[in-house]
């Protein structure tokens, strides 16, 4: 295999969105293996691998609390959990005394302030399809590596939706006396370690910014999207936010037309950019002299030419009220015609 070269300025293209705490070799393109390992990690941006979720759900402050939570993600004791020595448990019994023994240390705590956590919970999650035992399997070797030194912690697998995900519920107090309280770096490198876990057992996994996908829009954050659904079921007023999109929304489409705001603009000139690194590492492939390196070179050209138009949540909100506007007009039209030719008007017919 011939010796692999980058563009330059092409590891912006993978670029975590905040500076990493922890290097990992997943991160950086440096290193002795820097060549095969962005080699393979481009047919598996190209290829589509599923990306992985790491996310931080919420914290425990209280008591109560903690034992509710553990309560809720063990669906009252009848889902099997283990510790961080791999121990199960298992009842409502043994999951009682787990949230007493985490409370007592807790309140123990000298240095305890009254909105310090008890724990903190977090999801590890995969697409549909994910074979849920090597799921779990990954999923209790990356608690174990990430958390296992310090903290002790919980972990449920759950498979009653499509997507298997476990929940990890993380004691917040270390055993060396110092507390969990992760950013977005930390959440950047465990997406890094989750990724890593299931490839070594074989799942075919990544965790790539969302630039690096072509993907320009946020998730909606979970308390907002069940406040939308519940305006959506006429369960409760529409939420502070989603009126104020919604309004901005109006405005864009009924006030002059859809207009990219600075911040569209700085978007697409980031996409842009990511793109045009793409297919200059793509050429770069294809001149190689192993042919290896041109079907991925070609593979990697393919990606890009799929990569969606940038986009933003005001311009896509824009499109779809100046859509309905124009089926509520056309309704009303057709209902006009029909009125006026039954009272025998053809008139404009």
């Amino acid at each position: 295999m011939s010796a692999f070269r980058t563009v330059a300025g092409f590891e912006e293209v993978w670029r975590p969105p905040v500076r990493p705490r922890v290097r990992r070799p997943e991160s950086v393109l440096a290193g002795l293996d820097a060549g095969r390992a962005v080699r393979d990690r481009l047919r598996r941006v190209a290829g589509r691998a599923p990306e992985v979720m790491v996310k931080v759900t919420g914290r425990t402050r209280d008591p109560a609390h903690l034992a509710a939570h553990l309560s809720y993600v063990t669906r009252n004791g009848q889902l099997r959990a283990e510790d961080r020595d791999g121990w199960p448990i298992e009842g409502r019994r043994e999951l009682s005394d787990l949230a007493r023994d985490w409370s007592a240390a807790a309140l123990l705590d000298s240095r305890r302030r009254a909105t310090s956590p008890f724990s903190v919970s977090l999801i590890l999650s995969m697409p549909a399809g994910t074979d849920p035992l090597a799921f779990y399997d990954a999923a209790r070797a990356f608690a174990g590596e990430t958390f296992a030194g310090r903290h002790e912690y919980l972990l449920v697998l759950h498979t009653d939706t499509p997507h298997p995900h476990a929940h990890l519920t993380v004691r917040a107090l270390a055993d060396d006396g110092t507390r969990l309280s992760p950013k977005k770096a930390d959440l950047e490198t465990w997406r890094q370690g989750f990724a890593r876990a299931l490839r070594e057992r074989g799942v075919e996994a990544e965790a790539t910014p969302r630039r690096a996908r072509g993907v320009t829009r946020r998730a909606e954050r979970g308390a907002i999207r069940r406040l939308r659904e519940r305006h959506a079921q006429g369960r409760g007023r529409m939420g502070c936010v989603a009126a104020g999109k919604l309004r901005d929304a109006a405005r864009a489409a009924f006030g002059g037309g859809v207009e990219a705001t600075a911040w569209d603009r700085q978007i697409a000139r980031r996409q842009a950019a990511i793109r045009r690194l793409y297919l200059a590492q793509a050429k770069l492939l294809q001149a190689s002299g192993d042919a290896g390196d041109r079907e991925l070179g070609a593979q990697v050209k393919r990606f890009v030419g799929t990569l969606p138009a940038p986009d933003t949540e005001l311009l896509a909100l824009a499109r779809q009220l100046k859509l309905a506007n124009a089926q509520m007009r056309g309704r009303s039209l057709g209902k006009e015609k029909d009125r006026r030719w039954r009272r025998g008007d053809t008139r404009g017919a």
